[in-house]
């Protein structure tokens, strides 16, 4: 019963962040809206007996990722963002429904072909998403995917840094 209210409470603060990241005018102010969605996203997490993608989703995204998106926000020295008053909100909410829409004929149509996947128990979930089962995954069968995508992660963080350096005069 509590871990059902504290899903809900939890899954209330993140939209309601969320939707703070997004109608922040300031740039560092959403970022802040999102480190705090990310936290909750965390909790979440925890409330379905998911500890190891809880303390990463704080570790990498709440912590490396984010103090890279504030450093770039500082570097740029952003302003306040455009006014929304321009926004075509008609588009906006046909965008919306259109994908909400395209959502249920994409499961319709996987329940007919029957492609969905079957529900796990819990107690199974536990023991294959455990980080020593995961670690010897992504370490034997995905090594040379892993060290690619570090290798393209550390190329564009160097070549955001070089492209935002100011020229000398």
């Amino acid at each position: 019963m509590t871990a059902s209210i504290l899903f809900f409470v939890l899954a209330t603060v993140a939209l309601a962040a969320a939707l703070g990241m997004l109608l922040s005018k300031n740039p560092v102010n959403s970022a802040l809206w999102l480190i705090l969605n990310l936290f909750c996203v965390a909790g979440l997490y925890l409330s379905v007996n998911a500890e190891f993608i809880a303390v990463i989703q704080v570790l990498v995204y709440a912590g490396a990722i984010m103090v890279l998106f504030l450093f770039v926000i500082m570097l740029l020295n952003l302003s306040e963002t455009p006014d929304l008053k321009r926004v075509d909100w008609r588009r906006i909410f046909a965008f919306t429904l259109g994908m909400g829409l395209l959502a249920m004929m994409m499961f319709i149509v996987a329940d007919a072909l029957e492609v969905m996947p079957d529900p796990i128990a819990l107690e199974a979930a536990a023991s294959n998403g455990s980080a020593t089962s995961l670690a010897t995954v992504l370490f034997t069968k995905y090594a040379m995917p892993l060290e690619v995508i570090g290798i393209l992660l550390l190329a564009a963080t160097i070549g955001a840094v070089v492209i935002a350096k100011k020229q000398p005069v």
